[in-house]
């Protein structure tokens, strides 16, 4: 996939315009809106179940959506996460490589962005002092952009 700009750490956060303008926004407006209603219909004079229940209908769209969007990242961090201890295990040497499986999911995230140079290194030092993510990517020298990731 090519990209206009190399990614680095300032720019590697990726927005998807569908997801974030359009459905975040309806489903945060909707809830609002449907809110709204049930107050004012109370105000009004009195519950009414079906205003009631478009909050409910509101909440729950808003529900699925998240949910929707972070099970396809979650899949993404189960791929990110193999591909990153195979690259590991063709990579480094013992006692490095037997020590793969104590990585973090995390640590194994942030150690995608490092170049095959220096990700060996990275990950014995995140094995020995339990870097964090952030650290891991503020670590890195020379980043291997993930243009996959949504």
């Amino acid at each position: 996939m090519a990209e206009k700009t190399p990614q680095t750490l300032a720019n590697h956060a990726r927005l998807d315009p569908p997801f974030h303008f359009f459905l975040l926004p309806v489903a945060a407006v909707t809830i609002v809106n449907s809110v709204y209603q049930l107050v004012r219909s109370i105000i009004d004079g009195g519950f009414h179940f079906m205003v009631a229940w478009n909050v409910v209908l509101s909440l729950a769209f808003a529900v699925a959506v998240l949910k929707i969007r972070l099970y396809a990242l979650k899949a993404q961090d189960r791929v990110i996460r193999l591909e990153e201890r195979l690259r590991l295990t063709s990579l480094a040497q013992e006692p490095l490589r037997s020590r793969i499986g104590e990585l973090s999911e995390g640590q194994l995230i942030a150690l995608r962005f490092a170049s095959d140079d220096e990700v060996c290194e990275l990950a014995g030092k995140a094995l020995a002092d339990q870097t964090r993510p952030a650290e891991i990517k503020k670590s890195i020298k020379k980043w291997r952009g993930d243009y996959w990731r949504v």
